[in-house]
């Protein structure tokens, strides 16, 4: 399979021809839109190699999120990073292009954090490896991270190396009836102490917190917060945007400091992640948004509903654009892998 991706991929670049990469295409509302030959990765599955006790599985690209999931589950073991799926067709490597992360984000790190290795094809059709399948192993100088989030502009993923973690021993959510001014200087107060945090939001009428850890540490740190005990299920449906305005067909994402102060947005905001994320729907400009959030020392990126030619994501300085540039064109001159998913002109 990984040999016909490749002749296709050859076949492309010495044509010209733009291919666009598909796997469960679930997030195919990600990004800019673009045209080209579709290269499907779906039927390139399967996990390659799985040691729980090493706490590492290598999977081919083509593999449902949902399968992984279920056999990390019978070990005991999950990924922390909690990415969201929009469909039984999601796949692992689907994943790691878009680099997104649930609610515990911020507690745990970031998708890149848990890639240990990728296998890519290049715009050239050439396979390559990244990484590895440990922690510390610095091969291919951190190249495999470039891969999280790229969209496939760097390459096409062929298979992933995950680090997965063991699942929690107990977990409880709890909400609290609070407007969302006070609900942040609470948060910034229990992040500063040892508490087993592994979710803070604010859905625009309660703050909702989770604790994950040890039973007895989790039992103790909910009889001290209180609050009204709250189910798992809306941190199942945060994690996979289904939450009320999360699934909204128009959707800003802001990444800001986590006690910046927001300058006035009108419409409807939910903040994750501590605070640091903030989600938007609203009908102001995108030049307001934006501002707004740079003000802040962040930056907004519209996450879904962008209409054909809108830019999505926040608009790179000139230096950042050539290094981007420059990336693109080391690992695909021919500028035939998702042109323009991320930018126009990459």
């Amino acid at each position: 399979m990984s040999e016909a991706l490749a002749q296709q991929v050859r076949a492309a670049a010495a044509d010209g021809r733009p291919l666009r990469i598909v796997g469960g295409d679930t997030k195919g509302w990600y990004g800019r839109a673009t045209e080209g030959e579709v290269l499907d990765v779906s039927g390139h599955r399967g996990v390659v190699a799985y040691e729980p006790t090493e706490l590492v599985i290598t999977a081919r690209a083509g593999t449902p999120v949902l399968e992984i999931e279920a056999l990390l589950a019978e070990h005991g073991q999950r990924l922390a990073f909690e990415p969201p799926v929009f469909g039984a067709g999601s796949t692992i490597g689907g994943v790691v292009a878009a680099g997104l992360a649930g609610p515990a984000r911020p507690f745990v790190g970031a998708a890149r954090d848990f890639v240990l290795g990728v296998t890519v094809l290049d715009g050239r059709g050439r396979t390559l490896r990244f990484g590895g399948t440990v922690f510390k192993n610095v091969a291919g100088f951190d190249a495999f991270r470039l891969m999280a989030g790229a969209l496939g502009c760097l390459g096409v993923l062929l298979e992933v190396s995950l680090r997965a973690t063991p699942a929690a021993a107990a977990e409880v959510a709890l909400a609290f009836e609070t407007d969302w001014g006070p609900a942040r200087a609470r948060i910034t107060q229990l992040m500063r102490r040892p508490l087993p945090l592994c979710g803070a939001c604010h859905d625009g009428e309660r703050l909702h917190l989770r604790l994950s850890g040890p039973p007895a540490g989790v039992a103790a740190a909910a009889r001290e917060l209180g609050g009204e005990e709250d189910g798992p299920a809306f941190w199942d449906e945060v994690r996979h945007m289904s939450q009320g305005m999360l699934a909204a067909p128009r959707l800003w994402r802001l990444s800001v400091p986590r006690t910046a102060e927001i300058g006035a947005l009108a419409g409807e905001a939910f903040w994750d992640w501590g605070g640091g994320q903030g989600w938007l729907v609203t009908q102001e400009p995108a030049e307001r948004v934006r501002d707004v959030a740079a003000k802040a020392g962040g930056h907004a990126s519209l996450f879904r509903g962008g209409a054909a030619g809108e830019a999505v994501f926040a608009p790179l300085a000139p230096p950042l654009f050539e290094l981007h540039k420059r990336l693109k064109a080391a690992f695909d001159p021919a500028g035939i892998l998702n042109p323009g998913r991320m930018y126009e002109g990459l």
